[in-house]
């Protein structure tokens, strides 16, 4: 199949110098015409970076070796050091200078669990789907035999009701999920009508406030299983077909509380306990679960590697996304498709010997899974701090910064982030990618990746709109976040894009245009805004 997908890379090589035109572009991309004059596209550099890109690539041979060779790279954790350092040597062997970690903390303590194996052993023996809570405790150094009990504590009353009652259970923490048949296909690709809505500005009314839970409750109810001496508190995953979304995640602080050990569970095989349970039928489980945790060093890092620039390169271009992952899988669409996109854009720009004005400088984040920490703690050293929009001299110095995050899916545009001004630009620089389905700019914003830790500073921020395939339905945060997932071609399409995209930021003659600085943080919550 590789190389089938290869010959296809290689016939769009063809296409390239024709700029071919999509019928129905959406609006941002339509009125981009007169811009065809002031940003030029280098076609000879996409020749060059489309052949690099398409018949040399080795995208997935990072892609592997970060996830089938490293693992889950969860932050702090010793597999994601370990990916990190073979990260380095690679990008050092590529020619890249500059090549380091850059620290930044803390964040908290390290985990990683060493064994885990969990089954009903009566009134029938069955394996269970399962994996641990990270940043929780194990049951110990050899596997836990007891009793599973329903406790289900959702109001202040029930912690008396259940109080003596749980010490050396196995809880079951939650109710049953409902499992609903799977009416629409799980993977897809994003039709030119659903890019067409996309590509407009979406009403006030549509957007909406994120509402937390209750921190305080989950916090006391964790405390109460610990104090009850639980073997472990399980939960029924989000998913189902044997997929299991991860929650329950202890503390990073070492000095917090601990949590007892958690286990979420396959939404069928916790069904199938639930039930037995209120039949009236005792179910005894044994689970051996070791995890490790890791207190000498509370900081983590960021992978940082440079290309110099010529006669700009005091101006910087970036383009990142986040290294770190969860541990139900092995983080391969989440985010080491990011990654390996691109550490293969600065592969390919090294390989083609392209000049470049700017310095071009690669990072690759950490803590992003716990709240963008990485890119937010490296913005507030280099850039600028969001709270008081005290800005630094490297601000102005940015040309722009370009993020992957969001799967394995092809891009198919940009998020423009209100930036109107970049528009007519990005809209010349996708012609040539037009033959590979990249038609759409959207003035919306899009949260929950790296740029916007960029964004909220000034600076030109962007992530790119991809095919959604299987990422919400089926792999993001699940255990089923595994090589497998990733699609080859796509990711050779997007390697290329990005190389594209920051070639061309490179060497134009002024930097990106920028919005408006924002408020700062501070004022705006007291202000009453998000």
């Amino acid at each position: 199949m590789v190389g089938t997908l290869i010959a296809r890379a290689r016939r769009g090589l063809v296409a390239t110098a024709g700029l071919v035109a999509v019928a129905a572009l959406p609006l941002a991309a339509q009125t981009a015409a007169p811009a065809a004059a002031t940003d030029p596209v280098d076609l000879n550099a996409v020749y060059q970076i489309k052949q690099e890109g398409f018949q040399h690539s080795q995208v997935m041979r990072i892609e592997s070796y970060l996830t089938d060779v490293y693992g889950p790279r969860l932050t702090n954790s010793p597999n994601v050091k370990a990916a990190a350092q073979w990260t380095q040597q690679h990008l050092t062997d590529w020619g890249l200078v500059n090549v380091h970690l850059e620290p930044w903390g803390p964040v908290g303590r390290g985990w990683s669990n060493e064994r885990f194996s969990a089954e009903m052993v009566a009134p029938r023996p069955m394996p269970l789907i399962a994996y641990p809570g990270a940043w929780t405790p194990g049951t110990g150094n050899a596997p836990v035999t007891a009793e599973a009990v329903m406790a289900v504590i959702d109001s202040e009353p029930a912690f008396a009701a259940y109080k003596g009652k749980l010490k050396g259970k196995f809880v079951l923490a939650q109710p049953a999920p409902d499992v609903e048949p799977h009416w629409d296909a799980t993977a897809r690709r994003w039709t030119d009508q659903e890019l067409s809505d996309l590509s407009m500005e979406p009403s006030p009314a549509a957007r909406r406030r994120f509402v937390g839970g209750n921190r305080a409750f989950n916090e006391a109810r964790m405390q109460f299983y610990a104090a009850e001496g639980v073997a472990a508190v399980l939960y029924p995953g989000r998913g189902d077909d044997g997929t299991v979304f991860g929650t329950a995640n202890g503390p990073r602080d070492p000095s917090a509380p601990q949590y007892p050990p958690t286990i979420t569970l396959a939404a069928e095989h916790y069904g199938r306990i639930a039930r037995l349970l209120a039949l009236g039928v005792p179910v005894t489980l044994q689970v051996d679960d070791e995890n490790r945790f890791y207190d000498g060093d509370l900081n983590s890092f960021n992978v940082i590697a440079e290309i110099p620039g010529t006669d700009k390169a005091d101006q910087v271009v970036m383009l990142g996304g986040h290294f770190d992952s969860w541990h139900w899988g092995t983080g391969a669409a989440d985010n080491a498709a990011g990654a390996a996109v691109m550490m293969e854009a600065v592969r390919i720009l090294k390989a083609t010997g392209l000049k470049l004005r700017r310095t071009v400088r690669l990072a690759l984040w950490t803590g992003e899974e716990q709240g963008l920490l990485g890119s937010r703690a490296y913005v507030k050293q280099h850039f600028g701090d969001p709270e008081t929009m005290q800005l630094k001299p490297e601000q102005a110095k940015l040309a722009g910064y370009f993020n992957v995050d969001n799967g394995t899916g092809r891009i198919r545009g940009v998020y423009l982030q209100g930036n109107e001004a970049v528009a007519p630009i990005f809209a010349q620089w996708m012609e040539p990618f037009h033959n590979l389905g990249m038609t759409t700019l959207t003035i919306r914003n899009t949260g929950g990746t790296d740029h916007l830790s960029f964004d909220a500073v000034g600076l030109p921020g962007f992530q790119f709109i991809q095919d959604p395939i299987d990422y919400g339905t089926r792999v993001h945060h699940s255990n089923m976040d595994l090589y497998e997932r990733v699609q080859p071609f796509d990711m050779m399409e997007n390697a290329v894009i990005v190389a594209t995209f920051v070639y061309q930021t490179a060497n134009r003659d002024e930097e990106l245009p920028r919005k408006a600085l924002p408020a700062p943080a501070s004022r705006s919550r007291a202000l009453g805004r998000r």
